[in-house]
């Protein structure tokens, strides 16, 4: 195997055997407190405002590490559409006149079986 991944043996062992560096204990500390605050906010914060949020608690930690950690545990926000107003009712405008001038009213009945037809 080491001769595939092309590192020498003493090194495999001697990084098999190393303790963890205190930037992953770190990570792993932030990551708790980034879950938290991602699951009180029912999964609406972002990186941004997690980072703030972080702050705001005392840690010091970057928008973008925020970010890359949240990434790294497939923790995203749940983007929402904004409304938007398609319609203005209260235009000034003058109205389309009605070019075909179909008339929607009934004359008269048709039963067909349990059908009532309109003619």
């Amino acid at each position: 195997m080491c001769k595939t991944l092309k590192v020498s043996k003493s090194g495999y062992y001697y990084w098999c055997k190393r303790s963890i560096s205190n930037r992953e204990k770190e990570n792993s500390k932030l990551l708790e407190e980034i879950r938290t605050i991602y699951d009180q906010s029912n999964g609406t914060y972002g990186s941004p405002r997690i980072q703030e949020e972080l702050y705001r608690q005392g840690y010091k930690v970057s928008r973008p590490r925020v970010a890359r950690i949240m990434k790294n545990n497939n923790i995203q926000s749940k983007v929402r559409k904004k409304w938007i107003v398609t319609t203005d009712s209260k235009h000034s405008d003058p109205i389309a006149p009605n070019l075909v001038n179909r008339n929607f009213t009934v004359d008269s009945q048709v039963r067909y079986g349990s059908l009532i037809l309109h003619i």
